[in-house]
């Protein structure tokens, strides 16, 4: 076979297959997946009969199951930059985010020495039902041990996870106990939060940190609001920055509270797919409360139909960075195998009528590389090198000018802060040093510190402790030179950050968030707003 024909046969098969897929479908009545049938096209006839030839005839045996595999994501590659394939194997763990839980036995982990240590075990699940504690190490799972450098996180996930009410025994050892302790466990239902925290920064400022839109966060983030209403509230900051995303339903909902009735949130427009107009309701319990959203260039689809539904209907300030452009729509197909194809069927748009992706004509690489450029450029540290067409101008009904064509461009911004970077910072960093010190500073510590549940008690308990001394000698241990001048230049960022991680493992983020805070010049930024 020469060059040419190895080339374009993975394209051929995968053309063949997909359409015999989807002439020949077979999907259940009662799934939620489309169920659709191509048009009998001579070229679908012509790439089977390529198939079968090859399966039947080629001169070595061929796995057609593999080549599928590998030459479907070259027919996609084709398109735009979001619609993928998702095979069988890999549907899963896509899927978990979004859907707000997986099956597992209730623990969060870091590998620590060679050793899978507890940081956290989650309130109500397997775990704590059955008596694993943070702190425990965990050895061996139904007889395998999972003890050395070689273990992988991904091999040590698998071996915890699975279906709800399927059981596993894990093996810990726990500090002061000679003996390795049993433990036979049922999986159960682990909910993955997608809202991360809802506090009060002041005694009028409330914040919600929003880290993905899945099934289950609009009702994280009503229950957010909640607290926050119930701590007299005046004024609300939603975090979105690093949000790629999730389900759009879940972003219009929210939306949804801020909102008078007959305001336009969002719509969506396809080759197949008819104009869709989402509109807001007047139910929203937020309607009369100021609103900020910050945005940065990880802030993505759902997370820019949020934003992008609050400056367009004049409602509320967006402060950051430009946001990442993603304007396409996706939907889920799923194939006969339990593979699945995740579809790009349309575009949305802001109320004004803006589509905010940017180019993908140059292909996925360029587009991949977009931030990285964006960065060289300049557009992290300065506004005026952020430059729109003018055929990209739309105007709020407020009057306020917003643009088109590559992300939603904030109202206010607020440059990439990098004070106090040194390189003996970005060393620690770059080892996970400073998280893995504060793990092992509460090991050492948790019988002293395991009561404390107010973030108070916690930088109390903390304050004339020598933890950069000690942060520093375990640094020095693990093979990082001390650098006096490095340290005292990123002295305030390492020490928050140790305090932050030492509360997170305590408290998780009601711990974590609070402390951390103090170092985010966006958030410095809006708490002296005046308006």
């Amino acid at each position: 076979m020469n060059n040419k024909t190895k080339m374009f046969l993975p394209i051929l098969l995968a053309m063949a297959i997909i359409l015999g897929m989807f002439i020949n479908s077979f999907f259940q009545p009662n799934s939620t997946t489309r169920i659709f049938n191509a048009p009998a096209l001579t070229a679908s006839h012509k790439l089977d009969a390529v198939l079968d030839m090859i399966v039947e005839d080629y001169v070595d045996t061929v796995s057609a199951e593999r080549l599928v595999e590998q030459a479907i994501p070259a027919i996609l590659k084709n398109l735009d930059p979001h619609t993928v394939y998702i095979s069988a194997k890999d549907l899963q763990g896509f899927n978990e985010d979004l859907k707000g839980n997986f099956g597992g036995i209730g623990v969060q982990f870091i590998r620590y020495r060679d050793t899978v240590a507890v940081v956290r075990v989650v309130e109500g699940g397997p775990s704590e039902h059955g008596g694993i504690l943070a702190g425990d190490r965990i050895v061996k799972v139904d007889s395998l041990s999972i003890v050395g450098a070689d273990m992988k996180d991904d091999f040590i996930m698998s071996k915890l996870k699975g279906p709800k009410g399927t059981g596993v025994k894990v093996s810990i050892a726990r500090r002061g106990v000679k003996d390795l302790i049993e433990f036979d466990i049922i999986r159960g239902s682990i909910p993955v939060a997608s809202v991360d925290v809802a506090y009060m920064i002041n005694d009028e400022l409330g914040y919600i940190k929003v880290s993905r839109f899945g099934a289950t966060t609009f009702h994280e983030f009503s229950k957010g609001l909640e607290k926050l209403k119930g701590e007299d509230v005046k004024k609300l900051v939603v975090d979105l920055r690093g949000n790629t995303g999730g389900y759009m339903s879940a972003a219009t909902n929210m939306i949804n509270e801020f909102l008078p009735e007959g305001k336009m949130i969002v719509y969506t427009e396809g080759k197949s797919q008819a104009k869709t107009d989402y509109v807001s309701t007047g139910r929203g319990d937020c309607q009369d409360l100021p609103i900020v959203i910050l945005i940065d260039e990880f802030s993505a689809s759902a997370s820019e139909i949020f934003a992008g539904a609050i400056q367009d209907n004049d409602r509320g300030k967006i402060i950051g960075r430009r946001s990442f452009g993603k304007g396409l729509v996706q939907e889920q197909r799923m194939l006969p195998d339990g593979s699945a194809m995740r579809l790009t069927v349309a575009r949305y748009y802001t109320p004004t009528g803006r589509c905010i992706q940017k180019s993908y004509s140059n292909g996925k690489e360029a587009y991949n590389d977009d931030i990285n450029l964006r960065y060289i450029h300049g557009e992290f540290q300065k506004k005026d090198s952020i430059h729109f067409a003018d055929s990209l101008k739309y105007t709020t009904p407020g009057g306020n000018i917003v643009y088109g064509g590559g992300g939603i461009m904030p109202d206010i911004f607020i440059p990439v802060d990098t004070t106090g970077y040194s390189s003996y910072f970005r060393e620690l960093s770059r080892k996970g040093l400073i998280y893995r010190f504060a793990f092992e500073y509460v090991d050492r510590h948790r019988a002293e510190m395991k009561a404390f549940t107010k973030v108070d008690e916690i930088l109390a308990y903390l304050k004339n402790k020598p933890l950069i001394k000690e942060l520093t000698k375990y640094c020095q241990d693990a093979g990082v030179k001390p650098d006096k001048k490095g340290l005292n230049s990123s002295l305030e960022i390492i020490e928050t950050q140790v305090k932050a991680y030492i509360a997170r493992d305590l408290i998780d983020d009601e711990g974590f968030y609070p402390i951390i805070s103090k170092l985010d010049k966006t958030i410095d930024y809006v708490i002296d707003m005046k308006e």
